[in-house]
C-alpha cells in the first residue's frame, strides 16, 4: 500500500476549504439549467427533448461516474482523481460556453457530471483521511453546508450572469473557478493511502453503460418514443445484472456487495436515494413552478428558493448542536421526517394562492435537509473500512444522484400539463409522490435496523 504523508497538520483547514469549494462548485454545475434554460432555448433553438436532456445530463453523468471515480480514488489516489475531476469540469465548461448547438451542450453537461463525480466521490474520502472524530463530524457539516450553498447560489449567480454573458456566462465562471481550484488542490492536498490493485475497467464499462441506459430511459420518458424507453430499460437492466455478476467474482470490485450486510451502510445509502428523489428533486422544481404558475421572474424564483437552500447550508453548519447521544441512524430518520413535513407543506401552492405560501415548507425542509446532509456525509465514510472511504462516499452520492434523476423525471412529467390549473394539479401529485418516497426511506431504515444484518466491522476485511 503506497501512501503520501500529508504535508500539513491533520487539523489544518486547507483540505476542508478546498474540498468544500469544489463541492460548492459541483452543486452550482448541477443547478445551471434551472434559471438559464429559457435563455438557452431561445439562443440555441432547443427542442423539448433537448431541454429535457440538458436538465438531466449532469446528474446522469455524475450518477454514472461516481462509483468508478471512487474506485479510481481508492486505487490510484484520491487527490489525483479529485484534481482530474476538476480539470474535466473545466474543459467541459469551456466547450459548453463555446457551443452553438444543443447536442454539444448536452454532451458537455454529461462530461461536467463525470468531472463532478471525481470531486464528489473523493472529496469526502479526503476529508475522512484528514479529519477524525469530532473534527470529522465538523468537516462533514461544512461539506454538507457547501452542498446547500451551491444549490442556493447557483441559480442566482446564473441569473445574474445572463445580462452579461447570456446563458454561457455561468459556464465561463465555472471554467475560471475550476482551473485554479485544480492547481491549488494538486499543490496542497495530501494524497491518500492506495490499494495495490487494478481498477475493474470492464465493470466500470458495464456500470456506466447500464446506468446510462436506465437514466436515458427515464429522460426519454418525458419526450421520447415508448419503444425506445422500453428498449433502453431492458438493455440497462441486463447490463447492470452483468455488472453485479462480475462484481461478485473480481478481486477489486467497484462496489463491494458485502458492504450491504452492514445496516448502517445500507441505511445511509437508502436514505441518500430517498433524499435525492424526495426533497432534492422536489425543491429543485420550485423555481419552475413559481415561474410558470405565479409569473415570478427566474431571479425572483431563485431568491425564493433560498428559503430552502440557504437554510440547508445554515442548518448543516449548526448540526453540531444535535446531542451526541442521538445515534446517527436516529438523526437521519428524524431529518428525513422533517424533510417530508416540509415537502407536504408546499402542497398549499395553487393558482389562487400567493407564492409566499410555499415559504413554510421551504423553511422546514431546508432546516431538516441541512441536518440530513451532514449526517449522511459523515455516515458515508464512517460505515465502510477506512481504505474504502472513497467507495463509501461514491455509493452514497450515486444513490443521491440516481434519486434526483428519478425524482426530477417523475415531477417534470407530472407538471408538464398545459394550463395553470393542470400545472398545479400536477404539482400537488408531485408533492404526494415525494412525501411517499421520503416515507419509504424512513421505513426502509427502520426495517434494516430491526433486521440487524451484520455489524459495522463485518466488512472490514479484504474482499
Amino acid at each position: 500500500m503506497a501512501m503520501s504523508e500529508p504535508s500539513q497538520d491533520k487539523t489544518s483547514p486547507v483540505p476542508l476549504t478546498i474540498i468544500s469549494l469544489a463541492t460548492f462548485l459541483a452543486l452550482v454545475v448541477f443547478t445551471v439549467p434551472l434559471t438559464t434554460i429559457e435563455a438557452m432555448t431561445t439562443a440555441l433553438d432547443l427542442s423539448s427533448a433537448e431541454q429535457a436532456w440538458i436538465m438531466s445530463g449532469m446528474p446522469l453523468g455524475a450518477a454514472c461516474g461516481l462509483l468508478t471515480a471512487g474506485a479510481l480514488g481508492d486505487t490510484m489516489g484520491r487527490r489525483r482523481t479529485f484534481v482530474g475531476g476538476l480539470w474535466l469540469t473545466a474543459v467541459a465548461s469551456l466547450v459548453a460556453a463555446l457551443a452553438s448547438s444543443g447536442l454539444v451542450v448536452i454532451l458537455m453537461r454529461v462530461v461536467q457530471g463525470l468531472g463532478s463525480a471525481g470531486t464528489m466521490a473523493c472529496g469526502l474520502g479526503l476529508l475522512g483521511h484528514a479529519y477524525r472524530g469530532k473534527a470529522g463530524r465538523r468537516a462533514a457539516a461544512v461539506w454538507a453546508a457547501a452542498l446547500g450553498g451551491g444549490v442556493a447560489a447557483g441559480p442566482i449567480i446564473a441569473s445574474l450572469l445572463i445580462p452579461v454573458g447570456d446563458w454561457a456566462g455561468i459556464h465561463w465562471l465555472i471554467l475560471i473557478s475550476s482551473a485554479p481550484l485544480a492547481l491549488l488542490a494538486g499543490a496542497t492536498l495530501p494524497e491518500s493511502p492506495r490499494i495495490d490493485a487494478r481498477v475493474d475497467l470492464a465493470g466500470s464499462v458495464l456500470l456506466i453503460a447500464g446506468l446510462a441506459c436506465l437514466l436515458s430511459a427515464l429522460t426519454e420518458l418525458r419526450v421520447g418514443d415508448i419503444r425506445m424507453v422500453v428498449g433502453l430499460a431492458i438493455l440497462g437492466t441486463v447490463l447492470l445484472l452483468l455488472f453485479l455478476r462480475r462484481t461478485a467474482t473480481v478481486s477489486n470490485p467497484l462496489l463491494r456487495l458485502d458492504l450491504f450486510r452492514l445496516t448502517d451502510f445500507t441505511g445511509a445509502t437508502l436514505a441518500a436515494f430517498a433524499s435525492g428523489a424526495g426533497v432534492l428533486a422536489l425543491m429543485s422544481m420550485v423555481p419552475t413552478i413559481l415561474v410558470r404558475g405565479t409569473g415570478l421572474t427566474p431571479l425572483a424564483a431563485s431568491v425564493v428558493l433560498l428559503g430552502w437552500s440557504g437554510l440547508t447550508m445554515v442548518a448543516a453548519l449548526g448540526s453540531g448542536i444535535v446531542p451526541d447521544s442521538m445515534s446517527p441512524r436516529a438523526r437521519v430518520i428524524a431529518a428525513i421526517a422533517g424533510c417530508a413535513l416540509g415537502q407536504a407543506l408546499t402542497f398549499t401552492l395553487s393558482d389562487e394562492a400567493h407564492w409566499a405560501v410555499v415559504l413554510p415548507g421551504l423553511i422546514v425542509a431546508g432546516l431538516s435537509n441541512g441536518i440530513l446532509n451532514a449526517a449522511l456525509g459523515h455516515e458515508a465514510v464512517r460505515t465502510v473500512p477506512p481504505e474504502r472511504s472513497a467507495m463509501g462516499s461514491a455509493a452514497n452520492n450515486t444513490a443521491r444522484y440516481l434519486g434526483s434523476a428519478v425524482g426530477l423525471t417523475i415531477y417534470s412529467l407530472l407538471i408538464a400539463r398545459p394550463g395553470t390549473e393542470a400545472l398545479f394539479a400536477g404539482w400537488h401529485l408531485a408533492v404526494v409522490v415525494s412525501v411517499a418516497i421520503s416515507g419509504v426511506g424512513i421505513v426502509a431504515m427502520i426495517l434494516a435496523a430491526r433486521l440487524g444484518i451484520g455489524s459495522p466491522r463485518a466488512a472490514n476485511t479484504s474482499h
